[in-house]
């Protein structure tokens, strides 16, 4: 009896094969390719061949899965074949009208034709069908919203509408960043949102719900979580209620940095100790409440200070008419002339031998090389850029046989993690795993050094104004104890919640942005409400600053000197 049951599970077997193999030669083809292959076709034809070999041979082409035309789509796109990209969506869409996706790429695709409306459109009808689709309602408020109403400023709404928009805040708030109670628990967030509701009165001008707003948001400590860059704010406050100063804040003294129309009553570096009767500590502790950073970093809070102080001192104050400063060493007060005009240069930043994004530069006896980096936000096509301007650097750096790297990072307020990995693969000198939680999961994985990384000796500049990535990759640089870091406490570290979403109040159309992915390197032995710390904690004074005297580099440089001897 047993041949013939090996009999039959042979001819079983055979037959599961063919079965098998038919099942494969009966795999339906792509339908974009082949209305790929019509040679030098134009759209209309391309499209009329669709619905041909739809109507002929309905099953021996893939036309049920969207993702068919909408690749053929793409493809299209990023060929620069804008008119053509909108038609296949147009026909994706008559293809499959119930799904979110194909109004999304059709509304990138008019978006990238600079047809907003069109765009704005599509959009709405994807987010319609797919209410999770946080890329087409960020990108419905970039497009409808990119005009800023600076008109603004004394205009009241309704109580109603301005308690509705801090219910809303907070349920947005809440809903997209996956760390808001990170730093401050579920009651304290909330309670706070019930407190600024109390203080709205008839009264409450929209400027003064902004400030309410910065606060609310700024409370979460997420850097990648608020109004903007004080842009909105900024944009509505009148000239002439201005702060008719420029000042910088110093080991938390407030010195004039510039006069502007007040050089006959006030000097440069004199130290101011009071404004309208309120001690400089007092004010500090209200605007630092309001911006948005990591943690309890406050070197990035004194910066922000330090970049909008015409503007953010006004809001700290309530908006007085005039103002009247306290110096030290005064027993009278100086009533300030007020400003007629005003352009913000956001505070120069120290630089050494540039003052563009990427320099490379060395010394004359080529025993050390400077290289700056004031941004890593090279994405897409542009990170080539960088990538050459990487290269490049080591490459000159092998063949003069350097010695020393100063890499000086101030300003760089970060970018896609890529550009981070890139560098720190020539600075290693052994594998490295850049996330320990990340979206992206091939940054999970171990990474190997470049062959022709740098062994000499590093030193990395640094400040306040270091966010996002560029905290990622200094995690690593002082975990791998990869360089010397000198200067003040950075604006970030191993951890933060990035990918912004845009996003809208409203009543009163108040522009935010909540991130909402995590992002942690393996750096996680450092604390997450501090910034990565320096080895040499530098401070420019007022004196160098008015000079223009670069303290952190001078002291680098004295550091390197040191060294050679």
């Amino acid at each position: 009896m047993k041949k013939p049951i090996r009999v039959l599970t042979k001819l079983l077997l055979i037959t599961v094969f063919i079965i098998s193999c038919n099942s494969k030669t009966e795999q339906k083809k792509s339908i974009a390719e082949a209305i790929s292959v019509l040679p030098n076709a134009t759209i209309k034809e391309t499209i009329a061949y669709y619905y041909k070999l739809k109507e002929e041979y309905p099953t021996k082409y893939n036309f049920e899965k969207e993702n068919e035309l909408n690749t053929l789509g793409y493809q299209y796109l990023s060929n620069g074949k804008v008119s053509e990209a909108i038609e296949i969506f147009k026909l994706l869409v008559s293809e499959f009208p119930k799904s979110s996706n194909p109004y999304d790429s059709l509304g990138e695709a008019y978006k990238t034709a600079g047809n907003n409306e069109l765009a704005i459109k599509n959009y709405e009808k994807s987010l319609a069908l797919n209410s999770k689709n946080i890329n087409a309602e960020d990108i419905i408020n970039k497009l409808k919203y990119s005009k800023y109403d600076a008109t603004r400023f004394g205009k009241k709404y309704k109580i109603k509408e301005y308690k509705d928009d801090l219910d809303e805040l907070g349920r947005r708030l809440s809903e997209v960043n996956p760390n808001v109670y990170k730093f401050i628990s579920k009651k304290d967030f909330w309670s706070a949102i019930e407190s600024k509701k109390e203080l709205i009165t008839e009264s409450t001008t929209f400027s003064d719900f902004l400030w309410y707003c910065s606060e609310i948001i700024a409370n979460i400590n997420c850097s990648h979580t608020s109004m903007g860059y004080f842009n909105q704010e900024r944009k509505l406050i009148p000239i002439e209620l201005r702060f008719p100063l420029e000042v910088k804040m110093i080991n938390n003294k407030l010195y004039v940095s510039n006069s502007l129309i007040n050089k006959e009553k006030v000097n440069l570096k004199d130290e101011i100790v009071a404004i309208n009767g309120k001690s400089i500590e007092v004010i500090k502790l209200e605007i630092f409440k309001h911006i948005s950073s990591q943690g309890n970093i406050e070197t990035y809070k004194k910066n922000f200070l330090n970049a909008h102080s015409t503007s953010i001192i006004p809001y700290a104050l309530g908006f007085p008419k005039s103002y009247n400063i306290l110096l030290k060493g005064a027993s009278n007060s100086i009533k300030l002339s007020p400003l007629k005009k005003y352009q913000n240069n956001f505070q120069k930043l120290p630089n050494y031998l540039c003052q563009e994004t990427l320099c490379f530069n060395y010394s004359k006896d080529k025993k050390t090389a400077f290289i700056t980096i004031r941004s890593f936000a090279y994405y897409g096509k542009r990170f080539k850029k960088f990538k050459a301007f990487i290269d490049n650097s080591f490459d000159s750096m092998a063949k003069m046989n350097i010695q020393n790297l100063v890499i000086d990072i101030r300003g760089n307020g970060g970018g896609p993690s890529d550009a981070g990995i890139y560098l720190l693969k020539y600075l290693s000198q052994t594998p490295f795993t850049y996330f320990s939680s990340s979206q992206f999961s091939e940054s999970l994985n171990e990474i190997q050094p470049f062959s022709n990384n740098f062994k000499g000796t590093t030193y990395i500049t640094m400040d306040g104004n270091g966010g996002s990535t560029t905290g990622h990759f200094m995690s690593l640089v002082k975990h791998l104890k990869l360089a010397t870091l000198i200067g003040e406490e950075l604006g970030s570290n191993q951890f933060c919640t990035g990918g912004q979403k845009r996003l809208r109040l409203p009543n009163t159309g108040i522009i935010y942005s909540v991130a909402r992915n995590t992002y942690i390197t393996t750096a996680t032995s450092f604390p997450i409400d501090r910034g990565i710390m320096p080895d040499h904690e530098i401070t420019q004074s007022i004196d160098d600053y008015v000079n223009d005297i670069d303290t952190v580099m001078g002291y680098t440089l004295s550091l390197l000197q040191k060294k050679d001897k």
